[in-house]
Order: structure tokens, then C-alpha cells, then sequence
């Protein structure tokens, strides 16, 4: 059993079709993968919730528990936003915390959870004044941003190939936590 926890947090972007590949070899690498995804996310992935909370052993997370209701997820030890869009990027740069994932990954920082966020966006994005802000204050946060070489790079617009996502970059900035203290 794996005995470190890894929350896995998407957002709606294309390469999130292959979050049960990235569970799987997130399981390999020793974590238990608690899967969270933002509401749009899970609306794309309606049809695959069920089995998704088989893989992980844990029921997939897009919204607020109601109040009193426990919650059946361990803490984390690593938190890996991948992929981020601008939306959420930004969200949580700005700290609005209207959606589940981003008041999880808000919070984050002041309980000093190990993170990393990989964004996920095309170029026309990437020129917004406000998205390389963001990916600073999260820099200053102690959010590690993979963005840029070693990371995601932007594509054009109409040009995302899912399957060149970095993925296995996301999980590698996190390993650390998995190594004997």
C-alpha cells in the first residue's frame, strides 16, 4: 500500500483524457492518488467518475463537502494542479475560492503542502499581462510553477497536441516528498 498521499488536481483542458494513464503512474511511483478536478473537468469526464474512484480507491472531488459531512479523503502530502488553465491559474494567483479545487490549493499554501502547478495553455493566453503575474505570485507562494523550458510550453492557438503534455514533468516535481525523511 502506497503510504504517501498525492492530491492530483485537473482542470478542463484536453490532456486531462489521459488522467487515468497519470493515476496509474503516479500508483507506480508510491503515492495513494486522491483525483480532484474543477467542475468543467468533471462535466468532460461524467462518463469515467465511477471508474476513476475505482482506480483510486477514493471518490473523485469537484465540489464543497455540505456542512457535517465528513470527509473520506487522507491529507496530502503533495498537491500536483495539472493541467492548470489560465482560469484557474489565475483564480488561484487572485485567490478566489468559488470553486472547490482552488480554495483546496488556496489554503494550500498557508499550510505549506508541497505543490506544483503545470499549466496547460495556448499562446494567445500565455500573452496576457495578468498570466505571467499570476504564475509569480505563485512562484513567491512556494508553488513550484512548471512553465517554460523543463515545463509546459505554450502551443498556438488551435495547435495542443494532448499527447506531448508533460505529464511525467508534473509528477517528478513532487517525488521528493516520497523520499525516507
Amino acid at each position: 500500500m502506497n503510504d504517501r498521499t498525492l492530491y492530483l488536481f485537473s482542470s478542463a483542458a484536453s490532456p486531462v483524457f489521459d488522467v487515468a494513464r497519470v493515476v496509474e503512474e503516479a500508483q507506480a511511483d508510491g503515492w495513494d492518488v486522491c483525483l480532484g478536478l474543477t467542475p468543467t473537468a468533471a462535466r468532460w469526464l461524467a462518463g469515467s467518475l465511477d471508474g476513476l474512484a475505482a482506480l483510486t480507491g477514493h471518490p473523485v472531488r469537484w465540489d464543497h463537502l455540505l456542512p457535517g459531512q465528513p470527509d473520506v479523503w487522507p491529507g496530502p502530502d503533495a498537491i500536483v494542479v495539472a493541467p492548470a488553465t489560465f482560469n484557474t491559474v489565475n483564480r488561484w494567483a487572485l485567490g478566489f475560492t468559488d470553486t472547490w479545487l482552488v480554495g483546496v490549493v488556496a489554503e494550500g499554501i498557508g499550510k505549506r503542502i508541497p505543490m506544483a502547478v503545470m499549466p496547460c495553455v495556448n499562446s494567445a493566453y500565455a500573452a496576457h499581462p495578468r498570466f505571467d503575474l499570476s504564475l509569480e505570485i505563485l512562484r513567491g507562494a512556494g508553488v513550484r510553477v512548471l512553465y517554460g523550458e523543463g515545463g509546459f510550453v505554450p502551443y498556438e492557438p488551435g495547435g495542443e497536441d494532448p499527447a506531448a503534455y508533460p505529464w511525467r514533468t508534473a509528477l517528478d516535481a513532487v517525488a521528493d516528498v516520497l523520499r525516507p525523511v
